[in-house]
């Protein structure tokens, strides 16, 4: 199958059976989402959501914070994975807005990797879901499912194992994403992978009965000992 086929009936798919797909991360500003997905890093989105209404209530703005000690924030967040490294972040990202971008959370990806404990995956998802923009973040569920499915694979060379066409960073993946996925659908594209994959396409073993995909996933295929590099 053509990689261009694949992608067609995967979008397709996803337009009919999950029309409405997005954040599961609770937020009510720009300030508020950037501060969810920091703390969602190597962390569920179900244990960040208990832990920000009470962190919001307190420090609802970037100005708010900004006041608050590293120790102070870490009261509130030492139930999620690495307390101390993203209390000291999300203290200097929100003196960084107070005092380089009037406490307002900038709309460039780039602008936005300056900040601490912000990196490109962070960025993306601000600027897809915030602001709008045509960003395709690249979280573990992104890059497994998108691995599995073959959306990110390409015809190894000198080999016949399948394995070897798969991609081998995130952001590789992240160029092939927004190479074949039409640009107003990337933002809705992201939502699509990662629900899927927390949900259906899961890590450790795969819920293939209740997967609409499996035509045309290349995983399901070498699963099904239909596979080889003349199966794709």
């Amino acid at each position: 199958m053509k990689k261009e086929e694949r992608y067609r009936r995967t979008i397709a798919y996803f337009e009919e059976a999950m029309p409405v797909a997005e954040t599961e991360l609770h937020f009510e500003s720009p300030f508020q989402l950037l501060v969810a997905v920091v703390l969602s890093a190597q962390c569920t989105d179900k244990r960040v959501n208990m832990v920000t209404p009470a962190l919001f209530e307190a420090y609802p703005t970037a100005e708010a914070m900004a006041e608050a000690s590293e120790d102070d924030i870490f009261e509130y967040v030492k139930s999620v994975s690495y307390p101390k490294n993203k209390s000291h972040h999300l203290a200097g990202l929100a003196r960084m807005l107070v005092e380089e971008y009037g406490g307002q959370v900038p709309d460039d990806i780039e602008q936005l990797q300056r900040l601490p404990g912000v990196g490109r995956k962070t960025a993306n998802v601000v600027a897809a879901v915030v602001f709008d923009l045509p960003a395709m973040p690249v979280d573990t569920h992104v890059f497994r499912v998108a691995n599995r499915i073959g959306l990110t694979w390409s015809r190894p060379k000198g080999s016949n194992r399948i394995e070897d066409g798969y991609s081998k960073t995130p952001l590789q993946t992240e160029r092939e994403l927004v190479k074949y996925i039409p640009e107003a659908l990337l933002a809705k594209a992201h939502h699509w992978l990662i629900l899927h994959g927390r949900y259906v396409c899961t890590a450790r073993k795969p819920k293939c009965d209740k997967c609409g995909l499996t035509e045309v996933c290349l995983h399901y295929r070498k699963l099904s000992k239909e596979g080889g590099s003349d199966a794709v």
